[in-house]
């Protein structure tokens, strides 16, 4: 493992994000499809995507930008726009849609299908209870698990 992405997997880690909560993302997205998926398979396929460099330089950029907001660190009206997560900035969707263009088509609709149902993790990381800016995070790990569902569905087209 590269330091690069031990360092993804620690930021992703500080910030209550385990592989297994997205494993259990892919396994929403992809367990009607599959039916002996099991949570180990899922697992694996979250593991290889978080193996990308794309997907670790995506991780530490957006977790980056969501702690310095969180800090208040950000000049006006960035400040703002993450701070309340607007609706229109749209910036955060287009860094996750980087991760999800690693594994093809099929990853923009797992991604926009997971996006508004926010199951598992998702619903946590929305939470703006929590006093936790997740502008970013929240699109990311749905992305990796979009990526992750795509990965595990080219896999089993394959074998099928």
């Amino acid at each position: 493992m590269t330091e690069l992405e031990k360092k993804a997997r620690e930021w992703l880690h500080n910030r209550g994000v385990t592989p297994n909560d997205i494993a259990e993302l892919v396994y929403y997205l992809q367990s009607k499809y599959h039916e002996n998926l099991d949570m180990e398979e899922c697992l694996y396929n979250v593991e290889r995507v978080l193996a990308k460099r794309e997907v670790q330089n995506a991780i530490l950029t957006g977790i980056h930008l969501d702690v310095l907001a969180e800090q208040r660190k950000l000049e006006e009206p960035l400040q703002t726009i993450l701070a309340t997560d607007e609706g229109l900035y749209g910036i955060d969707e287009i860094l996750a849609l980087s991760i999800v263009n690693v594994y093809g088509s099929i990853g923009f609709t797992n991604y926009g299908y997971i996006d508004k149902q926010k199951p598992g993790i998702l619903g946590f990381l929305n939470d703006k209870s929590t006093g936790k800016c997740h502008t970013f995070l929240d699109d990311i790990v749905g992305a990796i698990a979009a990526a992750a569902s795509s990965r595990l569905a080219h896999r089993a087209a394959h074998i099928e």
